[in-house]
């Protein structure tokens, strides 16, 4: 059944047909956005590190446009946490799309926001949101509440983190700071400074916001000390500064509470939600505390912070099929990640992270990555040398694929 199988591919990788669509891509699309080889015809027979192009995926399988199945170990960069083309949310998407695809932002919303908005501040345990497209209008939105809650200009955020590439979200991510902040320096925020991740966060006066993620995602699947966000959030709380927490890669299961903050004893001013909330629809929140989010006043009939999409109905009706699959799912992910986990280091590899936000310790995760794709597994590196390789999989995975990825791994690592 398409969405359990294992790898099963039919010749070298990428097909002609993946090729082919690469090349008219390359013609149209800026080449910065996809990493590809190829850039004209005559390249194509040597182009083995451009990119299958997909065509349909199911559960935890993707087929390419040559027909190669594959087993995605990364859930579609961590969106698709309940499986592709999950029924119970295709469902919802496709009933709401022919009732109503779309309302209008901050002027006239619908149902779907509302019961949206209900969910999340019952889940959450916060009081009140703001909905947007994407992680880094979640992490915008976070700043601009802090900035208006606390009338502070300053932000902490911490060596590694990944928040988006948007300039407001940029201005606070140290990832790859060489390739994402150098070439934007001059535009973006003079106003943060950046402390070390699991370390001490300094002096913070004139400091409204600190960002943290729980897990870092991007930055290596890193894990901080025990204890330490409690200590970010003593710091945050001593000098009235409001403590912003980035779930976005970690949020709605992936660790295998519905939450990662919430085993390491901290509580939420600002929470950013996205990735897997939509179930592959574009969506995220902000949710913060009642005193946060109302330090934005009323609407005076202009919304100071909006977007055309905002509250879309087709992807709030997909959230909540989604949050409702996540609970059903919930329980399966600890032990699909101590399957993995247990697997993976009997071959004497050392695994990092939790639940199902996995990272396997390498020399050359890009190199490890390559060959898993020429198998029929996707993977990703990640940290800031290409240290780990990240692997975050639907919590739909069977354990037949668990097995076979193990095996495919301990092959090629």
């Amino acid at each position: 059944m398409f969405g359990r199988l294992l790898p099963a591919l039919n010749g070298a990788l990428p097909g002609p047909a993946s090729r082919a669509l690469a090349l008219r891509l390359a013609r149209h699309e800026c080449p910065a956005i996809t990493a590809r080889r190829a850039r004209r015809a005559e390249q194509l027979a040597a182009a083995h590190d451009d990119p299958i192009v997909w065509r349909r995926a199911a559960g935890a399988n993707v087929e390419d446009a040559d027909g190669n199945v594959f087993v995605d170990m990364t859930a579609g960069f961590g969106v698709m946490s309940v499986g592709y083309a999950n029924p119970a949310v295709v469902a919802a998407g496709r009933e709401q799309l022919e009732r109503l695809p779309h309302a209008m932002g901050d002027a006239f919303p619908d149902a779907s926001r509302v019961e949206l908005l209900e969910a999340l501040a019952a889940r959450t345990g916060l009081a009140a949101g703001i909905l947007g497209c994407s992680g880094s209008d979640a992490v915008e939105a976070a700043l601009k509440t802090a900035q208006i809650a606390t009338g502070r200009d300053g932000v902490v955020a911490f060596t590694g983190g990944y928040h988006g590439l948007a300039h407001g979200a940029l201005g606070v991510t140290a990832y790859r700071a060489d390739a994402f902040r150098a070439p934007f320096a001059g535009q973006l925020s003079q106003h943060v400074r950046f402390a070390p991740f699991g370390g001490d966060v300094g002096p913070l006066d004139g400091v409204g916001a600190v960002v943290v993620e729980v897990i870092q995602g991007r930055g290596g699947i890193r894990v901080p000390p025990t204890g330490w966000l409690a200590s970010v959030q003593r710091a945050a709380r001593a000098v009235g500064a409001l403590l912003v927490v980035d779930e976005i890669f970690t949020g709605f299961g992936r660790t295998g509470e519905w939450f990662a903050h919430t085993s390491e004893g901290i509580e939420p001013d600002l929470l950013c939600l996205g990735k897997s909330l939509g179930g592959g629809f574009p969506i995220s929140a902000c949710f913060g505390t009642r005193a946060a989010m109302d330090a934005w006043g009323a609407s005076t009939g202009e919304a100071i912070h909006t977007q055309t999409f905002l509250g879309n109905p087709v992807g709030c009706a997909m959230a909540l099929a989604t949050l409702a699959e996540i609970e059903r799912l919930l329980p399966t992910v600890h032990a699909s990640a101590a399957r993995l986990r247990i697997g993976i280091e009997k071959h004497g590899l050392r695994v990092r992270g939790r639940g199902l936000a996995l990272g396997v310790e390498l020399k050359d995760a890009l190199r490890t990555s390559r060959a898993l794709l020429q198998r029929g597994w996707i993977a990703l590196p990640a940290g800031e040398r290409g240290e780990v390789l990240s692997l975050t999989p639907p919590f739909v995975l069977t354990e037949e694929q668990a097995d076979g990825f193990v095996s495919a791994l301990a092959a090629v690592a």
